[in-house]
């Protein structure tokens, strides 16, 4: 699998403005669910349940992500924010990098190797440094869907 399979470039979200993790997730949830046909405000509320569970947030990235009904792919949406937000990391650092994960509720395996495959990217110092000096949907999505970021074997 790679990025490509599950994110296009309207999916990328370039310089999205929010005031904290609500607001980051609301705005992501209805981007999405232009995209996807689901309804906002479910995409929203899950999401939100699942990071109250526990944070995705981690070294100033975040990967939210939930199984929905209805859904008949993958589906990736990434966000650049323009200023970093709280996101109740664990390691308490604010975040500016996302990317919203929403798969099929049978896309178990799946699902597990699209966040194993985002999660490695935003590990990959030098992918996550590119991505903050980028400003434009068209390049973020050359650098999330090149070689280095989408193969297993990257860094």
């Amino acid at each position: 699998m790679q990025l490509s399979d599950i994110i296009e470039t309207k999916n990328v979200l370039p310089a999205l403005k929010a005031a904290n993790k609500k607001q980051l997730l609301q705005e992501l949830a209805h981007h999405a669910a232009k995209l996807t046909g689901l309804d906002a405000r479910a995409i929203f509320e899950k999401v939100l349940q699942r990071e109250r569970l526990l944070s995705t947030g981690l070294q100033g990235t975040a990967i939210p992500h939930e199984k929905f009904a209805g859904l008949d792919r993958i589906h990736g949406f990434f966000a650049r924010l323009v200023t970093p937000i709280d996101f109740e990391a664990d390691d308490e650092q604010p975040v500016d990098l996302v990317f919203l994960l929403l798969s099929p509720e049978a896309a178990g395996g799946d699902h597990l190797m699209a966040l194993a495959r985002v999660s490695r990217v935003f590990r990959d110092v030098q992918i996550v440094n590119k991505l903050r000096g980028t400003e434009d949907a068209a390049g973020l999505y050359a650098i999330l869907t090149e070689p280095a970021a989408s193969t297993p074997h990257a860094a």
